[in-house]
């Protein structure tokens, strides 16, 4: 009841990212139920039944990564002194987080619910002359059980994430904070290659040996055989595990040689904020370049035989996601420094300075990141053209 609340008096542009939320949970459970409806229409292809709903752990791990960016960013559950007094100390309030994020996602599956239901015929006759009823099992009942268990998959993990996200970690000791340890290196660079390396070896070795039969996605692109989407799978784990790194280190070079007052002021803002930004960089470049891998090799004439509306919706929720997941982080960043920005201003620092130390942030990432994305991509889809 009091998550209702407090969702009732927040700012209109809180509300809006909540709604983001909740449309791309609506997203994941119509491909959930797709894939249900599936297994309805064809019980003899159970292992592709199982398969298609693999596919959608990719959709489902944007979206929770989405609900736990903007939870950390929701202004009420921030913990503050009067709410302690009254028992909402920081463990109540990542708990209230979890709550919010549940209510969200929960609307979101009733939506899909709604969809699903409507499309099959379910509610007010076929829509658009019966088309999506066979891909939907529509001459089927619905296993209400099922349905429920499939639509509750969103508002548990996402719940479950912003819970353990949010959870109250203890305060470093301040000789650390006194000795400068969030300025150092984040240790993911070498983890970050190795495994960015291992999945472009292992697409490599599946482009050019074959690698088994294609899985089939839940739409009509089912060429793609198990050990590509392996490769892509470790190659988006080792980008982000080595994002935080090269974003610290883009702010170390921006230190270099003698910097002035905007250099040294935008790369001390990439160096305290890598670990904050880096890992969401890092995830919007790896679904990049897989979309540009899947671009250079389905971009010809047979692009409209490989994919399928499903398949377009699913690749949509993941990039819609994870660059919102980015934006969300680079607010919450934002609102971190709020402080810093304050004190730079009273002490007669021109605003001007600050934006132009925000686009060098901006143009050295960019420099960076946009040749690593288009890499990575040529050289996922190079040995799976031959």
């Amino acid at each position: 009841m009091l998550a209702l609340r407090l969702t009732r008096g927040t700012h209109p542009l809180v509300l809006a990212r909540r709604l983001l939320v909740a449309a791309a949970s609506a997203g994941v459970g119509f491909l959930l139920l797709c894939t249900l409806g599936h297994a309805l229409g064809h019980p003899e292809q159970a292992p592709a039944s199982t398969l298609r709903l693999l596919w959608c752990v990719l959709p489902l791990a944007a979206t929770v990564q989405f609900a736990v960016a903007v939870a950390r960013t929701d202004p009420s559950t921030r913990p503050r002194p009067g709410l302690s007094a009254i028992g909402l100390g920081p463990a109540r309030l990542a708990l209230l987080a979890a709550a919010s994020t549940a209510v969200t996602c929960a609307l979101g599956s009733a939506v899909a619910l709604l969809l699903y239901l409507h499309l099959r015929g379910d509610l007010t006759g076929l829509p658009f002359d019966g088309a999506a009823a066979g891909l939907l099992a529509g001459d089927q009942p619905v296993p209400l059980a099922a349905v429920l268990t499939l639509l509750a998959v969103v508002p548990v993990t996402a719940a479950a994430a912003a819970a353990l996200a949010l959870r109250p970690r203890p305060a470093p000791p301040a000789s650390s904070e006194a000795s400068g340890e969030d300025e150092t290196m984040p240790s993911g660079l070498p983890w970050g290659v190795a495994l960015i390396a291992i999945g472009l070896a292992v697409e490599t070795y599946a482009g050019r040996g074959g690698g088994g039969d294609g899985l089939p996605l839940p739409g009509r692109f089912d060429g793609s055989p198990a050990a590509v989407l392996a490769g892509w799978v470790l190659t988006a784990i080792g980008l982000a595990t080595a994002g935080p790194a090269l974003v610290h280190g883009c702010g170390r070079l921006l230190q270099t040689a003698r910097p002035g007052a905007v250099r040294l002021l935008a790369g001390r803002v990439l160096t305290a904020e890598a670990r904050r930004i880096g890992r969401p960089l890092g995830v919007v470049c790896a679904v990049l370049s897989g979309l540009l891998a899947a671009a250079s090799l389905y971009g010809s004439d047979t692009g409209s035989d490989a994919f399928g509306p499903l398949t377009g919706l699913g690749a949509t929720l993941i990039l819609a996601c994870t660059c919102a997941t980015l934006l969300t982080a680079a607010l919450e960043s934002r609102q971190g420094r709020a402080p810093v920005t304050e004190a730079l201003l009273d002490a007669g620092a021109p605003p001007t300075a600050l934006r132009t130390a925000a686009l060098l942030r901006a143009g050295v990432l960019l420099a960076v990141f946009l040749p690593l994305t288009w890499a990575v991509g040529e050289l996922a889809a190079l040995p799976l053209k031959g």
